[in-house]
């Protein structure tokens, strides 16, 4: 089996949740949406990797808005296109953050700017722990998702919707993924400032990654194995 990674930005590593496919036998892909080069004009033209030449596909987060066309039109449509063929084609799709975002506008929901962000790590409010645990769990966002018709919410906080499945598809809307490494390159490409405008201490934070880092890949493989088995249908 093959899983495709979509990488919207060049600080997107795969983390523990790349790790975990690994470990079920996947062949790991990746697909880098907008290089380096473009990180700060990011309206380039993209053409995504076909569809059938993978069994699931993961969409990572991105530091630009879901609901932005004026700043990523040109591919955005594109995605939102491609990800609404996967998901009601019956593939699987395990949307992180951005990447869950997406799925839900392709599918007739809606993204917006939230009245606030949510950034550090977060406790959130699950139906389902076998699922979705309550975390903590890493969240970067300044946006939320409006549920598309026929999803089922598993997770919120006050702030945002946090998890939701729809045909063998699971959106979350935190980073399991995220590493203290992964923080790192965030940090280091524009996330110090948002962090500090958020009158938040971005190297305590750092700090607290790294110490929180064993116990929440264990987290993250838990939602991986979970999604690999009672969402996505691909291991027994």
């Amino acid at each position: 089996m093959r899983v495709l990674f979509v990488q919207h930005d060049h600080v997107s590593p795969l983390g523990p949740v790349g790790e975990r496919f690994a470990h079920h036998g996947f062949d790991v892909d990746a697909f880098l949406v907008v290089p380096e080069e473009s990180f700060h004009s990011p309206d380039i033209a993209v053409d995504f990797p076909d569809l059938a030449d993978y069994d699931v596909v993961v969409p990572l987060g991105a530091p630009w808005g879901a609901w932005d066309d004026a700043c990523i039109g040109t591919w955005l449509r594109a995605e939102l296109d491609w990800l609404g063929e996967a998901v009601r084609g019956g593939m699987p799709v395990l949307g992180i953050c951005f990447g869950g975002q997406l799925v839900a506008r392709a599918l007739g929901g809606s993204v917006a700017p939230a009245p606030k962000s949510e950034i550090g790590w977060t406790a959130i409010w699950s139906d389902d722990p076998s699922l979705v645990g309550p975390g903590p769990w890493f969240q970067f966002h300044f946006d939320r998702w409006t549920l598309p018709p026929g999803a089922v919410e598993i997770a919120r906080t006050p702030v945002a919707s946090q998890a939701f499945t729809i045909e063998r598809t699971l959106a979350v809307q935190f980073h399991p993924e995220l590493d203290a490494a992964g923080l790192t390159g965030w940090l280091d490409w524009g996330g110090v400032r948002a962090v500090a405008e958020d009158g938040q201490d971005p190297a305590i934070m750092l700090a607290q990654t790294r110490a929180e880092e064993a116990a929440a890949r264990e987290r993250t493989f838990a939602l991986v194995d979970a999604f690999l088995t009672r969402v996505a249908l691909l291991v027994p």
